[in-house]
């Protein structure tokens, strides 16, 4: 399923849309014009009956989709029906959900207009909804607010419920001990080591519950002192504090508009006095109100507080012009009055209702609605996540589209109306951008959602080699092996300095990340533009793992002009502390000289690098071309390979499936490692008569007259 209207690009002729349930970041001009792509627009709607249960059964034939006033010709349909998915039993369906099959949750506490302890026992049902509440498919982010720091994303959308957990029990506030070592991670996947979790349940070890009350102690100092600069600076919610507040959040608005598909945006907060916006209602008991009219009758206007008694034209402007920001990035505010959960020594700083009207007009306009109780936030949120249970994803491809960032208004209708039906759907989109133009959190948000949904991104051309080689007996060292194609990288790019962001993350089959590498890798391209042209850059990072299967997400970036390539691989790590055989891909040397290389940025005192054979180091080649009846050479590491003669078996698999006779495999050498059931062999391989193509190369180790002990595989193509 897509998500709601977001603008991606897509080759001729169309790929499949990309993924999530969040509008889409912004694209860049340049590759739109060289790669001659489509713009399309992906309309996330949800239908419902008028007792708010969702509509099943609607095909594209039951549509209308208007792009500023005109009717559209749809493109597609998708439905995501999460009813559908939670009969699914396969946990590895739910993770490769594109990004627009999925709702996305952004958990936003108020530190300005918030008392700190109503904050800290907000964050429990926050907990509990993310725990308890979410569905295996979606994707939920942690963030905090306040005047005196901005927006600070804790963790980005993720379906990872330990992090999430985490982030809602420290908002971001830590103590230097536990900064001490830990790896930061610049797209906010993880909060913490991934060794030290919070379980699925939602319950603590005795170690944890530790942590989590000291950090609990630091986090009430920190929002205290946030509160005390506040009243230094202004002891009332005043004016100007609240057309500040409007606008960076209206901020914040735009660059969600990043992350595609529909975003429910829950907003924990006391809100601030809406009298300065609408002015009083009448109050019999109001001294203040009652003075102003006695005033106002007598003509001594200038003794009138205009604003307190009728409101403020300009705040209410701003106020609207930040909702205005939401709804067109496709965000609905579900606001949460926190002002409930109150200590009974704490006096609420605005009269009875007046944050619940404000937090009203915020949430209202967008389509979300004001909820009271934040003790029963679970129950209340079911409503909302049972009328967005099923979703038609509507696609168009706009004519004469400019690439000028403008805003396009939507309007969605069904052709057969039936009374008490409900549409919602994003109010517009945005055309594309240039990647320039956009801000830190919008490209940061860019790579978190490619990288959550591991959606296909074909803007430049990688191949990614991952492979566990044993450490120890309950973890490996993953070396990651990255190859970008140089003139994809080059292509387009009008400046001498070269700037390639490369993110790699790792999930395992819930879904939780387990480990991560990024690097920034600055090149001049004066200096290497005759390499990168003849082949490329070439990356090797590591990640540390044990047993299990997980899946490789590899995001790839030109830093100025945002060229993207996402790969996603399957890994699984075998526990090596058995007697079984296991053997590794076929490993193809590389000819010296070939790539640019670039090693991994070290997280300790030195990096492993197991490319070796006899002592001598080697690059591996992640997808080999070969050529005709040349002899290229490969190694093979094998574990818990039996003494005695070995023999290779090998099989060459067409890209249609089938068998292609012919592959001529030889065992050269059993190297001599030194290492207790650690072999490695090499071998060289003859494509023999192959043409032209794309193939996989399947490998066997047996002994004489047995059956195989392993085998392993590697793709290849053979080239004239």
């Amino acid at each position: 399923m897509k998500s709601l209207p977001r603008c991606t690009r897509r080759s001729l002729p169309l790929l499949a849309a990309l993924a999530a349930l969040v509008a889409g970041g912004g694209l860049v001009a340049q590759e739109f014009a060289e790669r001659q792509e489509v713009v399309v627009v992906e309309v996330p709607v949800n239908v419902t009956d008028r007792d708010g249960e969702p509509v099943r059964g609607l095909t594209a034939e039951d549509f209308e989709v208007y792009d500023d006033g005109k009717l559209q010709k749809l493109t597609g349909v998708e439905i995501v029906d999460l009813q559908v998915l939670s009969s699914e039993k396969s946990a590895q369906v739910v993770q490769q959900l594109p990004s627009t099959q999925r709702r996305h949750f952004l958990l936003l506490f108020d530190l300005s207009f918030a008392t700190p302890s109503a904050i800290l026992r907000a964050r429990l049902a926050a907990r509990d909804f993310v725990l308890e509440s979410l569905h295996p498919a979606d994707l939920a982010a942690v963030a905090t607010f306040s005047l005196e720091d901005g927006p600070r994303l804790i963790v980005t959308f993720t379906p990872d419920r330990a992090q999430l957990a985490r982030a809602i029990d420290t908002l971001g506030v830590r103590s230097k001990d536990a900064l001490a070592g830990l790896h930061l991670d610049p797209l906010r996947f993880l909060i913490t080591a991934p060794e030290i979790r919070t379980n699925p349940e939602g319950r603590e070890s005795e170690s944890r519950v530790d942590v989590r009350l000291n950090a609990e102690g630091e986090m009430l100092e920190h929002l205290t002192i946030i509160m005390q600069q506040m009243d230094r600076n202004q002891r009332q919610f005043d004016r100007s504090r609240i057309t500040a507040y409007a606008r960076s959040l209206g901020d914040v608005a735009r660059s969600l508009d990043s992350v595609r598909g529909r975003k429910h945006v829950v907003l924990f907060s006391e809100g601030f006095d809406s009298r300065l916006l609408i002015g009083r209602q009448p109050e019999s008991q109001d001294e203040e109100q009652q003075r102003d009219l006695i005033n106002a009758q007598r003509g001594a206007l200038h003794l009138v507080d205009s604003d307190q008694m009728y409101g403020n034209v300009g705040l209410l402007n701003d106020l609207e012009k930040m909702v205005e920001q939401f709804r067109r990035a496709d965000c609905v505010i579900q606001a949460v009055d926190i002002g409930g959960l109150r200590a009974g020594s704490e006096v609420r700083p605005t009269a009875a209702n007046a944050g619940q009207d404000s937090l009203f007009l915020m949430a209202n306009p967008t389509g979300g609605e004001l909820f009271k109780d934040a003790n029963d936030l679970g129950r209340q949120l079911d409503r909302v996540l049972q009328r967005s249970a099923v979703t038609y994803v509507l696609t168009f491809q706009p004519s004469e589209l400019k690439l000028d960032g403008a805003y396009r208004k939507l309007r969605v209708k069904l052709k057969n109306e039936t009374r008490g039906l409900h549409l919602a759907h994003r109010a517009g989109y945005y055309r594309p951008r240039p990647f320039q133009d956009l801000d830190p959190l919008e490209k940061q948000l860019l790579a978190s959602d490619a990288i959550a949904s591991a959606a296909p991104a074909d803007g430049l051309a990688i191949e990614v080699l991952a492979a566990a080689f044993r450490a120890s007996k309950g973890s490996s060292y993953v070396p990651v092996i990255v190859e970008i194609d140089g003139p994809s990288l080059l292509a387009g790019h009008d400046s001498e300095k070269l700037a390639v962001e490369i993110y790699a993350y790792v999930t395992d089959a819930k879904g939780e990340m387990r480990d991560f590498f990024t690097q920034m890798v600055g090149l001049d391209v004066g200096k290497n533009r005759q390499a990168l042209a003849r082949s490329g850059l070439k990356y090797y990072g590591h990640l540390e793992l044990g047993p299990g299967d997980y899946r490789i997400r590899v995001l790839v970036r030109n830093g100025r002009s945002g060229r993207t390539a996402v790969e996603s691989i399957p890994l699984t790590i075998p526990p090596y502390d058995s007697s079984q055989a296991i053997v590794l891909p076929p490993f193809f040397v590389e000819p010296p000289g070939r790539w640019i290389l670039v090693r991994e940025q070290s997280r300790e005192q030195s990096v492993v690098y197991p490319f070796t054979v006899n002592g001598e180091p080697y690059i591996p080649a992640v997808k080999p071309a070969l050529r005709g009846e040349d002899a290229s050479r490969f190694c093979l590491v094998a574990y818990n390979l039996p003494a005695g003669e070995l023999e290779l078996e090998g099989r060459v698999i067409a890209a249609d499936g089938r068998e292609i006779p012919g592959a001529r495999l030889q065992l050269v050498e059993r190297t001599v490692t030194g290492i207790s059931r650690l072999d490695k062999l090499l071998a060289t391989f003859k494509p023999g008569g192959l043409e032209a193509g794309e193939y996989h190369l399947q490998v066997a180790v047996r002994q004489p007259g047995n059956g195989p002990l392993s085998s392993s595989s590697i793709p290849f193509s053979v080239v004239n």
